[in-house]
């Protein structure tokens, strides 16, 4: 009998989804940025070290399914190609837990990236190890990253810009006005922005 209890107990505490507090608080600016290794939609494995030649790197957290992502799809990819050539590539990842959103599975990933080809790696978080390491919440979600001698450091955290419903009304460019600063030689002067979007979907 207190077996079945406890395996009662055991299968409701599962059941209670993860909420924000129940999540590691993350990096802030000026952290190291945590290393990670992650698998690519062309079968790859691809993280931090990949990146020892750049300048820095433009993380975002992202996904299929949700509409702030795909409005933001164009961008990331247009950060990439004005940015990657100035030493800040693109690298995105998928944090989403597949069982709640099927839509983000390994495979989708690798349909999407092909439907939009993608000029960049698209890494699948299995584990969700790497967003709770970074504190990632929504997608899009953005870490930029400088890199140095020994480490990354973060730089900003937040938001694309301020406009997630049009690419074409945006007032404020976030990313780019820090990526502008770091390619001066300036500190950044907005470290953190609000980032707007879906929530990750972790696991249960």
């Amino acid at each position: 009998m207190r077996m079945m209890l406890a395996f009662l107990a055991a299968s409701v505490i599962s059941m209670v989804p993860v909420t924000a507090a129940d999540l590691p608080d993350g990096v802030k600016p000026g952290d190291i940025a945590p290393n990670f290794i992650l698998n690519n939609v062309d079968g790859k494995r691809v993280g931090l070290a990949s990146y020892l030649d750049a300048k820095g790197v433009i993380l975002v957290f992202t996904c299929n399914h949700c509409p702030y992502s795909v409005k933001y799809e164009d961008r990331i990819i247009a950060l990439h190609k004005a940015f990657g050539p100035k030493g800040f590539p693109v690298l995105a990842i998928n944090p989403n837990d597949t069982v709640v959103s099927p839509e983000d599975s390994f495979a989708k990933m690798q349909e999407r990236a092909q439907e939009k080809s993608f000029p960049f790696p698209y890494l699948f978080d299995a584990d969700q190890n790497v967003a709770k390491a970074y504190g990632a919440r929504r997608t899009p979600h953005v870490f930029l990253l400088k890199r140095t001698p020994k480490h990354f450091i973060v730089e900003y955290i937040g938001a694309i810009d301020d406009n997630p419903n049009d690419a074409n009304a945006v007032d404020e460019k976030f990313v780019e006005k820090a990526i502008a600063e770091l390619v001066d030689g300036k500190p950044v002067t907005t470290q953190t922005t609000k980032a707007i979007g879906c929530t990750i979907k972790w696991k249960k």
